[in-house]
Formats: structure tokens, sequence, C-alpha cells
């Protein structure tokens, strides 16, 4: 009989960054983005040009969201309708107004995972117990990401365009030699402490096929796990991970089965941050054009209290 896949024995060997910042870190990685970090990042500002990479929110057109999740709703609760029934409240001077509320995933959208969204054998990030999840994060919740804020040097890595694709196939796999292999391809260097954003093609094929094809056989492209690349990962202190996936990894590892395997190496482990659902398509054709990859990126995910994750909507500016 096979022997069930299991992330204790496939992650026995992986580094961990527990206690690197104290026995009260709640944001890992991040720590990386020194303000001298961030100074240096801003001499990659080149030409002002300002890109966001968030995905439209409640879009008539669909959200993309993982499956079992849905897609933010929402509702207007007043507007020049009520005034024309006689039904909208009424200010001096005349002033009407519009109001409206949403209900979404806080995972939803594009997001920032908090470091204690997922983990096995009872512990999250830095050695906090699995218990302090219960009914809201107590521990390593996306509000000390939020608080902190993400910005350094963004590379980006358009894998997709380096081998010839507009998207790449349902569990296609790529390793960090081929992220060093496209920066070289594009004519720049990931360097220590970069914020990696890898442009796949997938979240833009979302809106140009069917759900059912979409949903299909939904195992997506992304990164895949080995020894070699979470200690890489670990030497170049990288302190985020963005990518246009939902999953922002291969979703169920080809060589041991397990599911997310990342998710563990790299954020319960090493405290790197993850965000997904990026919009990177206007960012990478742009890129193309003038061949500039690196710039200034910056983000801060809503201060959600207890959240496992938080919509953000970050900026280029190259």
């Amino acid at each position: 009989m096979a022997q069930e896949p299991d992330l204790k024995v496939l992650l026995k060997n992986s580094p961990k960054n527990w206690g690197k910042w104290g026995p009260d870190d709640e944001v890992g990685s991040l720590n990386y983005l020194t303000p001298e970090v961030v100074v240096k990042a801003a001499g990659s500002i080149k030409s002002g040009k300002v890109f966001t990479l968030q995905v439209k929110m409640a879009n008539p057109e669909g959200d993309p969201v993982w499956p079992g999740r849905q897609g933010a709703t929402r509702i207007n609760v007043m507007d020049a309708g009520h005034y024309h029934a006689g039904k909208g409240p009424l200010f001096a001077g005349g002033a009407e107004y519009a109001d409206d509320y949403m209900t979404l995933f806080l995972q939803g959208s594009t997001q920032y995972d908090a470091l204690g969204h997922v983990w096995y054998d009872h512990q999250i990030w830095n050695g906090y117990d699995s218990k302090t999840t219960i009914g809201g994060l107590s521990k390593a919740s996306i509000l000390p990401i939020a608080e902190k804020g993400v910005v350094g040097r963004g590379i980006l890595l358009d894998i997709a365009r380096f081998r010839g694709k507009e998207v790449l196939d349902v569990a296609e796999t790529f390793t960090h030699e081929d992220l060093m292999a496209c920066a070289k391809a594009q004519g720049c260097e990931i360097q220590k402490r970069d914020i990696l954003i890898v442009r796949t093609g997938w979240i833009a094929k979302f809106y140009k096929v069917s759900r059912e094809e979409f949903y299909g056989n939904f195992v997506e492209p992304g990164l895949t796990h080995s020894d070699a690349l979470v200690n890489w990962f670990a030497d170049m202190e990288i302190p985020n991970l963005v990518t246009d996936t939902i999953a922002n990894e291969v979703t169920v590892d080809p060589v041991s089965g397990v599911v997310l395997p990342l998710h563990n190496a790299l954020m319960r482990n090493l405290g790197v941050t993850l965000t997904e659902i990026a919009w990177l398509d206007d960012l990478a054709a742009d890129c193309a054009k003038d061949g500039q990859y690196t710039f200034l990126y910056a983000a801060a995910p809503l201060k959600v209290v207890a959240g496992t994750g938080a919509p953000v909507n970050p900026i280029v500016i190259k």
C-alpha cells in the first residue's frame, strides 16, 4: 500500500526562521524589508509609470476564487431610486447620496495571506500553537502585516512569456532555477531581498474561457517543492512571493502528492508572505516593451483584526 503523503516527512529537512526575529514576531521575512532596502528600492523608479495589481472586485464577469469560495457581492442600500420613491433622507441644501455594502471572502480577491493561514503538526508560523487560530487568529494574523506595509524592490519574472506562451498549462511547473533563467533572459538579476512577482497568465485566462474550462481540471501551474528551492528562498532572504494564481504554487505537488507544500515550507517555516490572484498582464506588457523588469513595489492589505488574509491593491512604480 502506498504511503500517504505527509508534510512532516516531506519538510523534515526544511529550514525554519522561527525565533529569528524574536518569540513574538508575526511578520516573518518582511523583516528583511528594512529602511535601507526601501531607500535602495526607490532607486528603481525611472519613468514614474504606475501600475495597480488588483483584479476587479464584485465584477459582473465574475471573480476568480479558490473552488468552494464565492466572489464578492456588492449591494446598493441607497441610491436615486429611494429619492424618486420619496424615501431618501433629506439634507439641508438638497444633497442626495448613494451607499452600498459588500460581502466577500477575505481571500476572494487579490490578497495577502496571514502567516498563520496554513500549517501542519499543530503549529503555525514562529511555533505558535494552531489553537491560536480558533475563532480568529490571535497570532500571526493579517493585521501585523497590514500595519507594517510591504515596500521593496520588485522584480517581474514573466515565466509565461519566457516559455513562449500566453498562459502556462494546467499543472505546469517551474523551479527557482527557471526563475533565475527567466530573469537572465529578461536582462536582469534576482537580488537578495527582492519581492518576486511571477506571471503565469493563469488569472487572465479566467476572463477568457468558460468557468467549466477554468475550473474543470483545476490544478494550477506554479512553483513545485524541492529542498533546493526552499533553501534558495532562505538564502536569498525573499520576503514576499506574488503570483497571478490563486494558490501561488502548483496545487498538488507532482512528486509527493502533498497539497500546497510551499505554503508550509515558505510561509509557515520561513515566514515568506504570499500574495495571490495578482493582475500582472498590463505590467508584463509594459516590461516587455521597455525592458525594465525591476521597480518599486508597495502594498498594504486591509487592517482586518484576527483575519487569515485581506484584499490588497498593490502598486508598482517603474
